[in-house]
């Protein structure tokens, strides 16, 4: 076999799949070829930046099902953009005059590196594709191949990223217990916030999650406990605008009805407007190196509760965010199968000096292939069309917008 040596890093957020992704990728070449060196850098491109990594050793390789049973990753993310020399260069990865692209790639020939593996989302994906061509165009002889990971389901052209599965599980278990929080006062509303910048997918697949959960539940009506009382009220995306009015008139006949409001809303949602009213008020717009707004300090779920507590009569207004807890679980069973499948073929196309990014391809027939990386871009938007959407907003009464 080809003399090679593996790299792998992972970029960007958490999601339920790193580590599981990390132990896929270890077992497939050690299944394959046992005396295949690997490696990997610790904090995503800044590692390689700084040429910090750590080995796959005989003891890693023969325990990395461990990794299985874990959250988040451990060789760390980091949110660095290598054609951001700016922002490189201001957190001292780089020195006054040097091109990331040029410092990662010598480091990789240092490292004697032929294979890199990167699981990250778009801008992990985009970054390895412009890593790719600086390497193509400059004579550097190494192959790069990624898996796809991000909460928010948003990589395109890839049908399902990992990672967002478990994302949705995990913010459903979380809003299950919230949810009981409507019996502490009378009148409340419940804000629960996703995930999700541009896309309301995870917004709407953890309301989904959730009302298979209550479906699955037992109640007591004839003690004040029907399930209505926990059911969701209302689920907002950035997909589909709503007035917030117009649905203050129509949750306020909720709330007269059971006594408390529950409400999904994404991170994104009804973000611009937020952000333009901030920039009106002169306060600073936060942004992180990849240009996008800081969402944290937008706080939409906390705009949102403010606004529709006083449409509702709501006397307490709890908002909270699942998105950190469900972020940082480990990889449920059907993201297992997912990594598995995307593994095998990322290693099987590395060796055979495939680039791209592994995922099934919408533009050809959902197919599980190696997605050329020029190909890869962020902004998928969730279709607010899906007949089980608009089935969950019209057992809520909610109009479809």
């Amino acid at each position: 076999m080809t003399k090679h040596k593996v790299a792998m890093l992972t970029s960007g957020g958490l999601a339920p799949c790193l580590s599981s992704s990390i132990a896929e990728l270890i077992s497939n070449y050690t299944r394959l070829d046992a005396d295949i060196p690997i490696i990997g850098y610790l904090g995503g491109y800044a590692g390689l930046l700084e040429g910090k990594s750590v080995e796959v050793t005989p003891a890693v390789r023969e325990r990395a099902y461990v990794l299985h049973s874990h959250g988040g990753s451990p060789l760390g993310n980091s949110r660095v953009k290598l054609s951001n020399v700016a922002d490189c260069l201001k957190r001292g990865l780089i020195r006054e005059g040097e091109d990331p692209f040029r410092v990662a790639a010598d480091q990789l020939a240092r490292d004697e590196v032929t294979i890199l593996h990167t699981i990250g989302g778009d801008d992990t994906s985009t970054t390895a594709a412009e890593l790719a061509r600086y390497l193509s165009e400059n004579g550097y002889h190494l192959n790069v191949v990624g898996m796809p990971k991000t909460v928010d389901n948003d990589i395109n052209p890839v049908r399902q990223s990992l990672g967002a599965l478990s994302a949705a599980e995990q913010g459903a278990i979380f809003f299950s217990n919230f949810s009981h929080e409507r019996c502490a006062s009378p009148n409340t509303l419940l804000v629960h916030e996703v995930m999700g910048r541009n896309s309301g997918w995870l917004t709407a697949a953890t309301a989904r999650a959730y009302a298979e959960r209550l479906a699955r539940g037992e109640y007591l009506p004839e003690f004040n406990l029907p399930r209505s009382f926990l059911a969701i009220d209302a689920v907002y995306v950035p997909e589909t605008p709503f007035d917030v009015n117009e649905e203050g008139e129509r949750l306020a006949k909720v709330m007269a009805d059971k006594g408390a409001v529950s409400v999904f809303v994404s991170e994104g949602a009804n973000a611009e407007r937020i952000v333009a009213e901030m920039t009106e008020q002169g306060e600073d717009v936060q942004r992180d190196a990849f240009g996008h707004v800081a969402l944290d300090k937008v706080n939409v779920g906390a705009w949102l509760g403010k606004r529709l507590a006083g449409l509702i009569g709501a006397e307490r207004t709890l908002v909270q965010k699942s998105g950190y807890f469900a972020r940082s679980a480990p990889a449920n069973a059907r993201d297992r199968e997912l990594i598995a499948e995307m593994a095998r073929v990322a290693c099987a196309s590395a060796l055979t000096g495939k680039p791209g990014l592994v995922g099934h391809d919408i533009d050809h027939d959902d197919q599980l292939r190696v997605i050329e990386l020029e190909r890869i871009s962020g902004g998928k938007r969730f279709n607010p069309g899906e007949a089980w959407f608009g089935a969950m907003l019209d057992e809520m009464g909610q109009p479809r917008g």
